[in-house]
């Protein structure tokens, strides 16, 4: 939801010189009258959340001084909360990791999935949504498991993850392109049966371009079983997302989740998940392995997701 990342371009993230402005003072930019708990929060710049960010519509898009998107709204509800003025620095993908890891920026967020290898680089929110795995198709075809793929043209994005899944199905060809129009214009031509992307990017292509006849289902994740006969598949899991923070900002950390968990409660990511066309089911219900993933890792042994009402 967001957006899956090979394991190159996470790795490179560590190598790459951040696209982003250095840290210090934003002199006569700064907010005045910062409260002393907003300052305590501890980020670059008093007052200020500085945000690594790569244009991603419609979970992240920069609009003058504002990111919009359902990762930009989420993250100006929880400023707002906390007396932070956000302030965007665009980058690509790999500077939004590195210029977290460097303390260039306070957080970056827009679908950066979490992994135990990032986490020993910086910090995870709890999960603002989870991602769940979602299929672009021609109208009037079902797809609902992995063996439904098998013998079919599967495309998705050179780079994503889900290259390795849709290799591991059986007769299944991949079609790998450099963005997902290419997707959409051969699933609209029929020279590829389903399409794997983030959900709301297909269910924006829905709206946007109607001509192509498609549709937004989700897959019913493979079982335990499978994933251990072969575990490529494990990409066509759900995944957990996380806004992303350098590995010392403990105390905005903790903060920004404790916003996160309350938007769970009050229904403000029930609304904002639906105002971009999603499923409020699908993207705020974790599955079972997210509490394990985590637990004794980055959270207490304790720690359970965030979720809405089962």
């Amino acid at each position: 939801m967001i957006r899956v990342r090979s394991l190159v371009a996470a790795l490179s993230a560590i190598l790459l010189i951040p696209a982003v402005a250095g840290c210090g003072s934003d002199g006569d930019d700064e907010p005045k009258n910062v409260s002393a708990k907003t300052a305590a929060l501890g980020t670059i710049t008093p007052g200020v959340i500085k945000v690594a960010v790569q244009p991603y519509a419609p979970y992240t898009s920069v609009q003058g001084d504002r990111i919009v998107g359902l990762d930009g709204d989420i993250l100006a509800y929880a400023a707002k909360k906390l007396g932070l003025e956000v302030k965007p620095q665009v980058t690509d993908f790999a500077g939004m990791l590195a210029g977290v890891q460097s303390r260039r920026v306070d957080i970056t967020i827009g679908g950066v999935a979490w992994s135990a290898d990032r986490q020993k680089q910086g910090l995870f929110t709890d999960p603002p949504y989870y991602s769940p795995p979602a299929m672009a198709v021609r109208s009037g075809k079902t797809y609902k498991t992995v063996d439904d793929l098998k013998g079919l043209q599967l495309g998705t994005v050179e780079g994503y993850v889900w290259v390795k899944s849709i290799q591991a199905v059986p007769g299944a060809e991949l079609h790998a392109y450099p963005d997902a129009n290419g997707v959409f214009d051969d699933l609209g031509a029929g020279r590829v049966d389903v399409g794997f992307l983030d959900p709301l990017i297909i269910i924006a292509a829905q709206k946007e371009r109607p001509e192509l006849k498609i549709d937004t289902q989700y897959m019913t994740p493979p079982t335990a079983a499978q994933v251990k006969a072969k575990p490529a598949y494990e990409y066509f899991q759900p995944y957990q997302t996380g806004f992303y923070l350098p590995k010392k900002a403990t105390k905005l950390e903790k903060a920004i989740s404790a916003q996160i968990d309350a938007m769970y409660e009050n229904g403000e990511l029930e609304k904002l998940v639906g105002k971009y066309g999603g499923d409020p089911e699908q993207f705020l219900k974790p599955s079972a392995d997210v509490a394990t993933a985590r637990r004794g890792v980055d959270r207490p042994q304790d720690w359970t997701p965030p979720s809405i009402a089962q």
